[in-house]
């Protein structure tokens, strides 16, 4: 018996896909994603800031490079009060001997030395811990040591987000702006999650931050009971203590230019995706909520790239549209829309958080690689768990 396939049913349901998704994704640009794009600094900043003494807390394994630079950046800062908190993990370069040098001459210093690793413990988790205990005050201010902050505004700009109620606040920590496609790649990743979770934030659906850039209250860290429910996790010292404790009521963001913190960006393909594979990793220990927005999010990308590409490729086979030309202009320009869409969102967002020279004109094939990578790592990661920090 022969087995007659109906091209026109096909092309009904990769047409009706299509739709679907785009219209899914356009909910995502100008519902979700416009907050921060159109993000009115004015009206959000209404009401007096909280300067409060606070606690910077650094955790370095191997740092001296990074610390003469970064150390001097923190102690220029423009505040009032604070201390700088620096956990020496076990390194073994010239961070002892330099830590030494600034106690002795900066008394704001407060080092903690750790010279034995705990192997239950992962990733920064245990040093982070060590360091949040013998911080002399209640708001703790976090960074890594291979970061830099933008202007010496940074701590007043952070600690500035703080209203009544306030127990959270989410800051941007973009990469260095350097050569090659590496760093564009890297920097627009680093833009879009920002775009994410700044805007998720916004919303009032808050789940994670980034350490790099970070700022909460001591007391929600105990009272999370800190790191203890994720310790086997390399990551998550950010992005799931986050989202354990940050709700509607008690996260604000601080995207200042001035509250900028920089990072060295990852020199090789392969030590960027060791370093996405520990990031998505911790993707499972999200609310069911935040993975039902973001597992939606991808998965209209995914198809809606699959389907606008079988249409108008395959398009001559699907006789109930063949041959009419109305039918390759309602997909251009739906398609056009959605680039059009894509490319304002991105770089309104990219104004506000002082990136520059990302070329997000070419917004659309940039995702359409992060939809492919970012698959593919998550299948990567199903298989085989990754290793290390």
């Amino acid at each position: 018996m022969e087995i007659i396939f109906d091209h026109n049913l096909l092309g009904f349901i990769v047409l009706g896909i299509f739709g679907l998704t785009w219209l899914i994704q356009m909910v995502y640009f100008w519902g979700l994603f416009s907050r921060l794009a159109f993000f009115n600094t004015k009206k959000y900043d209404k009401g007096l800031p909280k300067y409060e003494p606070v606690s910077v807390i650094v955790c370095a394994k191997d740092a001296y490079e990074y610390l003469i630079d970064l150390v001097p950046k923190i102690l220029s800062q423009d505040y009032p009060d604070f201390e700088l908190v620096i956990v020496n993990d076990c390194s073994t370069d010239e961070t002892a001997d330099y830590l030494k040098l600034l106690v002795d001459n900066h008394p704001e210093v407060n080092v903690v030395s750790l010279t034995q690793s705990l192997n239950f413990f992962h990733g920064k988790k245990f040093p982070l811990s060590m360091g949040i205990k013998s911080a002399k005050h209640d708001l703790l201010l976090l960074t890594d040591a291979d970061c830099l902050p933008d202007s010496d505004q940074w701590i007043k700009n952070m600690v500035g987000a703080y209203r009544n109620g306030t127990e959270v606040v989410l800051g941007y920590g973009p990469y260095f702006t350097r050569k090659g496609l590496l760093n564009k790649l890297i920097r627009f990743d680093t833009l879009y999650t920002a775009i994410q979770y700044l805007s998720m934030a916004l919303a009032k659906l808050p789940y994670m931050g980034v350490g790099r850039n970070l700022s909460y209250h001591r007391d929600l860290f105990y009272k999370n009971k800190g790191f203890t429910s994720h310790y086997t996790i390399p990551s998550g010292d950010d992005d799931i203590f986050i989202s354990q404790v940050a709700n509607s009521r008690n996260t604000r963001i601080s995207i200042n230019p001035n509250c900028r913190v920089e990072s060295e960006p990852k020199h090789s393909f392969g030590s960027w995706i060791r370093q996405k594979r520990r990031h998505y990793s911790t993707a499972n220990m999200y609310k069911r909520s935040t993975n039902f927005i973001l597992g939606t999010l991808l998965t209209s990308r995914l198809f809606y790239y699959a389907s606008a590409i079988t249409l108008l490729c395959l398009q001559p086979w699907f006789h109930c549209t063949a041959g009419c030309p109305i039918y390759y202009v309602a997909i251009g320009v739906l398609m056009l829309l959605h680039g059009i869409s894509m490319d304002w969102i991105y770089i309104k967002s990219a104004k506000r958080l002082g990136e520059k020279k990302l070329g997000l004109a070419l917004s659309p094939l940039y995702d359409l690689f992060f939809v492919i990578f970012t698959t593919l790592l998550g299948l990567r990661n199903t298989i085989s768990k990754p290793k290390g920090w």
